[in-house]
């Protein structure tokens, strides 16, 4: 009835209360796929379990189907395209991320939040020698007044001469943000096209925010706001970062003034 050969079904039957093979090695594998919340590929799955093959990880990743959730694209950059009276500007920054100024130069560009009820914006614009995030916007939509009242919020003393780096998304190539940027008498600096790598430390801080909130669960636009309200806190003032002299940005800012940068 279940047209299987004589062989076949008494090859089965010897092995049938044979345990797994695989299983144990499964078992070290799902636990730390499961504390990473399922985000954790082969490959820091390999760094935790360093006498274990990568090419069995691997294989017993696929056969279990354990996947990691992967980080997905920002739909905002897709979603409109430049008309001629937009501005492309050369990137003078050139990856030169070790500045030692703060309140010099900045990064900035926008990432969605998915929550229950649909997709929230967050634009945010971040001191680059010091890591700290110095001003943030949130919106349920995608209209000009999310980079420009982002810029207000930076509140600085002084804006002249000051570099502002991000892509060519739609907003920073928009003659309302280039006029904004030019009337405070600060620099543009903009991304190669397809190169995320060249704004990597605004690109690196959605990473890490994403991975470390629980942003999805939100149930409310104001749950959201206030729940990323706490995380900059906490981000600026208390999660120290290795490359910062295990200083959390705010402390690492106080740090190169005191050594007389800026």
């Amino acid at each position: 009835m279940a047209n299987v050969s004589r062989s076949g079904y008494y090859k089965w039957l010897k092995k049938a209360d044979e345990p797994e093979k695989d299983y144990e090695d499964y078992l070290e594998i799902k636990t730390i796929f499961d504390k990473s919340k399922g985000k954790y590929g082969w490959r820091s799955i390999k760094m935790s379990l360093p006498h274990m093959n990568h090419k069995k990880i691997q294989r017993i990743m696929r056969k279990y189907e354990l996947i990691a959730k992967v980080r997905r694209k920002n739909p905002y950059k897709f979603m409109m395209k430049k008309t001629m009276e937009h501005r492309i500007f050369p990137n003078k920054l050139q990856r030169e991320f070790s500045q030692p100024v703060p309140f010099k130069v900045f990064c900035t560009d926008i990432t969605y939040i998915p929550f229950c009820h649909g997709f929230a914006y967050l634009s945010v614009i971040k001191d680059i020698a010091s890591g700290e995030v110095v001003a943030w916007n949130l919106s349920i939509n995608l209209k000009m007044t999310l980079v420009i009242d982002t810029i207000k919020n930076m509140n600085l003393n002084a804006y002249e001469g000051i570099m502002i780096h991000s892509d060519q998304g739609f907003h920073y190539t928009n003659p309302k943000y280039i006029e904004t940027i030019k009337g405070l008498k600060m620099n543009q600096s903009m991304s190669r096209k397809a190169n995320c790598i060249d704004n990597a430390p605004i690109e690196s801080f959605f990473g890490h925010m994403k991975d470390e909130l629980d942003y999805t669960s939100c149930r409310s636009f104001n749950e959201l706001f206030l729940k990323i309200e706490k995380y900059m806190k906490y981000y600026n003032y208390e999660r120290k970062q290795w490359t910062r002299n295990r200083m959390a940005p705010v402390e690492y800012r106080k740090y190169l003034l005191s050594q007389g940068h800026g």
